[in-house]
């Protein structure tokens, strides 16, 4: 049975391997084209080139899919609206743009400040598709706030529109709100790994409990820092990660072992004084 693996390469490489439908959940955090600084990847291509690129692992990844399979793809501002066009070329079918809004990101001069990324969820069947809303859903402002009888009991599916507010204490953003009250991971954070771009747990949490069942196969094709994967494996599902570098390879399989299935997720908090602190992660060029 496939997954529970991590396979080093090129992902248009291994892609091949998987058996058509073979997917339940696809989640990539591919490179920006921003520059940022990988061990192995040049992430400044021509944008031609990023675009062909994009165009074939895309329909990779959309050939594992399972029938009722789901995608989400995150992506930054510069190629957002080419990837939703190649999306709906491959015949997918969107079901939500997310924005993932959050601070602490890099102070430009001369444009605003950066504070959102883009995350597209799309599904091979509209009418067939996993999505477990009762294990995401939040109470309703007209629970919390108004005591309104009109409010549905078992609460309300999150908004499109995620705050991530690194900077709130725990007294902020309390279960009760509709708000995605999750950090980004700072280079201060105990779940850091020391990869430059990494994704926090509990936005992968979301993902795969909404979009996945236990057992299913969650498909990352740029595993990175390993987040999808741990995540995935926390929650009693079969990974699969597709990664380039040996080094990030190495730290991911260091890093799953040290997730238990069923396990809590990290807290999003400092590490202790004295503590290598690693680089921070996520912070988008001018």
């Amino acid at each position: 049975m496939l997954g529970n693996d991590i396979w080093t390469g090129d992902c248009l490489t291994l892609l091949p391997r998987l058996p058509d439908g073979s997917v339940d959940l696809v989640f990539a955090d591919p490179p920006f084209n921003i520059g940022y600084q990988y061990d192995q990847y040049q992430d400044k291509k021509p944008k031609a080139a990023y675009l062909d690129w994009t165009e074939q692992w895309l329909a990779a990844v959309t050939r594992t899919l399972q029938p009722n399979g789901s995608l989400f793809v995150a992506i930054g501002d510069e190629f957002a609206a080419e990837i939703k066009i190649r999306l709906d070329a491959l015949g997918l079918t969107m079901r939500n743009w997310i924005i993932w809004h959050y601070t602490f990101g890099v102070h430009c001069q001369r444009k605003f400040n950066r504070s959102h990324a883009h995350i597209f969820y799309y599904v091979r069947n509209p009418k067939q598709f996993t999505f477990h809303s009762d294990r995401i859903r939040v109470p309703s402002a007209r629970m919390t706030t108004y005591a309104d009888r009109r409010a549905n009991p078992v609460g309300k599916l999150p908004d499109d529109t995620w705050v991530l507010r690194p900077q709130e204490t725990d007294d902020h953003f309390q279960p009760d709100s509709d708000t995605w009250a999750v950090s980004r991971v700072c280079g201060t954070f105990q779940e850091r790994t020391g990869h430059p771009c990494q994704m926090p747990e509990a936005l992968l949490e979301r993902i795969i409990r909404v979009a996945s069942n236990p057992g299913d196969l969650v498909l990352d094709p740029f595993a990175g820092s390993g987040t999808t994967l741990a995540v995935a494996k926390r929650l009693q599902r079969r990974y699969l990660g597709m990664e380039l570098s040996d080094a990030y390879v190495h730290g991911i399989r260091e890093r799953l072992l040290g997730v238990s299935e069923g396990s809590p997720k990290p807290r999003s908090v400092p590490r202790q004084p004295g503590t290598r602190a690693s680089q921070s992660a996520g912070l988008f060029r001018d």
